[in-house]
């Protein structure tokens, strides 16, 4: 069995006896410290070359798609730059602020996106051009359909995009003042997901298995958009896509939203998305198994581990791992951490991690 043979027997509750060993991601700082501490690699960039065949792990997935966003973007503009930061206008017209030597979350200074004309600026730079396709899509598709791993395409974000472009506090205001053009917005992105699909799926002799975007549209204390707004301005874009996709044989949709997602789970599933990835415990304590029992078998889930445990001892760990097997028994969940490892995680208690997933048995 191959490893996307598994992935789908896990998916669509087939039946599967073990989990995949797959590894994501992790900080610089991270990847500084497991280098300290024995991991095969010279510099932080070395690590990404070799850190599979060192973890015997495999990659979440083999990703296909098009460019569905910004084209042409804005010209990078640098406005002040030292040793330490750098301030500049990026590729989507925001001006930020951003740190050279340590992992950071950019502070987002100002705005292109403000008001509600703006939109007709972004509104031209996304829509189809054949120039979105990767010109060596044919190699892309032959490499992806030969990796033996799940095959993922990439579609829009349906509402994180348009955080990062207006801001968090714009935002707010924007989607109750202006509704029309927020619906607008999200028909603009669907439409142009649903365009790339046309172009790149009937190239495809095996076609994807799942839709997957990414929004981090939510933080500690809930959703930045309110379930009425989503139902009304955001779930007709969903659906569209996964009509889409379903029109191609492909049932699944995922999303990528860290933050407190139990709020919006509901209207996600009404609107076609099926997969949540990477379900955050978080402070809040989000729990899978919770909302496999209220959701059903619609409600799938890549991540679901606490990554901070990671950091504790090997009996944390082992508890963290015995809570999670009900639900990777009964399929539709795959344990990954819930983000990126942490630096104060040591090298050898990932590799006791993985060891203890590596050997599960259902």
């Amino acid at each position: 069995m191959t490893n996307r043979e598994l992935w789908q027997n896990i998916m669509f509750y087939k039946g599967h006896d073990r989990m995949p060993v797959m590894h994501w991601t992790e900080w610089t700082e991270t990847k500084k410290r497991w280098i300290k501490e024995g991991l095969p690699a010279k510099t932080p960039d070395d690590v990404d070359e070799t850190i599979h065949k060192y973890f015997q792990t495999i990659p979440m997935w083999s990703w296909i798609g098009a460019n569905v966003g910004l084209y042409p973007a804005f010209s990078e503009e640098i406005i002040e730059e030292t040793e330490e930061y750098k301030i500049f206008k990026d590729g989507e017209g925001v001006i930020q602020k951003s740190w050279k030597k340590r992992s950071n979350i950019p502070h987002y200074i100002d705005f292109t996106f403000k008001t509600a004309k703006d939109w007709d600026i972004y509104k031209k730079k996304l829509q189809p051009d054949s120039n979105r396709i990767p010109h060596n899509i044919d190699e892309i598709i032959k490499n992806t359909e030969s990796s033996g791993l799940p095959i993922v395409f990439g579609t829009s974000s349906m509402m994180g995009w348009t955080r990062d472009w207006l801001g968090v506090e714009n935002l707010a205001y924007f989607m109750y003042d202006h509704q029309d053009v927020f619906t607008d917005i999200v028909d603009t992105f669907s439409d142009l997901t649903c365009w790339a699909i046309d172009q790149i799926f009937p190239k495809m002799k095996i076609k994807p298995d799942i839709g997957f975007g990414w929004e981090d549209i939510c933080g500690r204390s809930g959703p930045f958009v309110s379930p009425s707004i989503f139902r009304k301005c955001v779930a007709p874009g969903y659906r569209k896509i996964r009509n889409k996709l379903e029109s191609y044989g492909v049932h699944l949709l995922g999303i990528d939203s860290d933050g407190d997602i139990k709020a919006l789970i509901g209207e996600w599933l009404d609107s076609g998305v099926n997969v949540f990835f990477p379900v955050e415990i978080g402070t809040w304590n989000a729990d899978s198994m919770e909302y496999r029992k209220k959701y059903g078998r619609e409600f799938r889930v890549i991540g679901g581990f606490n990554k901070l445990v990671l950091e504790k001892t090997h009996k944390e760990i082992d508890e963290e791992i015995e809570r999670r097997i009900p639900i990777m028994k009964d399929g539709g969940f795959i344990i990954l951490p819930d983000h990126l490892m942490t630096p104060d995680t040591p090298l050898e208690n990932y590799k006791y991690y993985l060891d203890r997933i590596r050997n599960l048995r259902f």
